[in-house]
């Protein structure tokens, strides 16, 4: 009979059993409730101390990156969603631009206006999530409820334009679906007007709250060595005093028409990233008042016009018979690509999400890689948690706002 092998053998090996009462190694997860997904940490502790920590990955079997080598370029664009399934708009988006990368087509402006609306609406929609899961996992209930009810409204904004609250699907290679729905603006407009003063109820219930700031002030603190060894990015970069956001530094869409500034801060703790997510909520309602009058000010038409990859118009599929025959070959054998590799990368509410295509000519990738935030982000766990005591693990964990479903690709 073979030998069975020990899976944890590899975790174990500098862990050393000659210990007193006080040395134990304990299982975080992966069915802890505060570890936000299939998270199995192994923590060795010194008392209550974490003195060592090994993230332990991959109880999803997603398979997601082999999927996207199996799947047809506009068949494999709905899967994206089940990746950051808290922002699914955001890797639709970013499947979609470094597609359109790769065969060389630009969405028309009222796409791209359109899509930073929905981007924006995306990245409230999480950060909501965000303050609400990561304030009710330290102890504070009052702000989860506050948080939600203000998340239904933008998801009703969300599901006004496609339909769907969770699982978007709201973006298309070579654009958008479909135009604003009518009364879309007027709800958007309304939203933007009441967000802030429900921002600052956030606010003064957590700001000076002293047991919130005991939770947070001086834990967590991942320095700007730390950020750059460990490829942080987003807020938890911003964190550090480093300015970096991909709207700015590389700009997509119409990011670079519009002003808004780029939060960020050099206390490097918990705390720090908690304001920095208030402030770009603010950020992202100042983004959304600029595309109102850019879009009144745009042509309509919202797909491209590239009848090699991209379908007609439906009126056009029904009315002519070249284009309804174009369109069949696309959905039945999907696009051909050139021969070619692409990296795109966009800022999605948690940081840099970038997809490797390696494009052969076939109607499927040969091979895709997806660059995801969060992935990092617990990798860095195992230099960030020993020091900090077993109650600052939970608090680590929701405030680097982790979602296993982009991790376990």
């Amino acid at each position: 009979m073979k030998q069975q092998v020990n899976r944890l053998q590899p975790f174990f090996e500098n862990v050393s059993f000659d210990r007193d009462d006080n040395h134990m190694v304990v299982n975080f997860g992966p069915q802890h409730p505060s570890a936000h997904g299939q998270l199995r940490l192994i923590l060795e502790l010194e008392g209550e101390e974490v003195i060592k920590a090994t993230p332990d990955v991959g109880y999803l079997h997603r398979g997601m990156e082999k999927m996207g080598e199996n799947m047809m370029y506009n068949e494999f664009l709905p899967t994206t969603d089940r990746m950051d399934y808290i922002a699914s708009t955001s890797n639709n988006h970013s499947f979609a631009l470094a597609v359109e990368k790769l065969i060389n087509v630009e969405a028309p402006r009222r796409a791209k206006i359109i899509r930073v609306m929905l981007l924006e609406i995306n990245r409230i929609i999480s950060h909501l999530f965000w303050i609400a899961t990561h304030a009710l996992d330290v102890g504070a209930m009052t702000i989860f409820l506050y948080a939600f009810r203000e998340r239904e409204f933008v998801m009703d904004l969300m599901e006004d334009y496609c339909g769907a609250r969770l699982t978007h699907s709201a973006i298309r290679i070579g654009g958008v679906p479909q135009d604003l729905p009518e009364g879309f603006i007027e709800s958007m407009d309304k939203f933007i007007k009441q967000f802030p003063i429900d921002i600052k109820d956030y606010e003064d219930l957590l700001d000076k709250n002293r047991i919130w700031k005991m939770r947070l002030e001086d834990v967590g603190v991942i320095d700007q060595e730390m950020a750059q060894s460990w490829g942080v990015s987003g807020p938890a970069l911003r964190a550090t005093g480093f300015q970096w956001d991909l709207r700015k530094e590389s700009p997509y869409e119409v990011y670079d028409e519009i002003d808004f500034d780029v939060p960020f801060t050099d206390s490097c703790d918990s705390f720090g990233r908690y304001k920095l997510y208030m402030n770009e909520m603010r950020q992202s309602i100042k983004i959304m008042a600029q595309c109102i009058p850019l879009y009144e000010a745009s042509e309509a038409g919202v797909m491209a016009h590239a009848p090699e990859y991209i379908s007609a118009s439906k009126e056009e599929i029904m009315t002519q018979n070249y284009a309804l025959m174009q369109h069949f070959v696309l959905v039945t054998q999907g696009m051909r690509p050139p021969v070619g590799e692409v990296y795109s990368a966009t800022e999605s509410p948690k940081g840099e999400l970038g997809f490797y295509i390696n494009s052969q000519g076939d109607p499927y990738p040969y091979r895709l890689k997806v660059r995801a935030p969060s992935f990092w982000h617990t990798g860095l766990l195992q230099d960030l948690l020993p020091g900090h005591q077993l109650a600052d693990v939970v608090t680590i964990i929701g405030n680097l706002n982790i979602v296993f479903g982009e991790i376990d690709r």
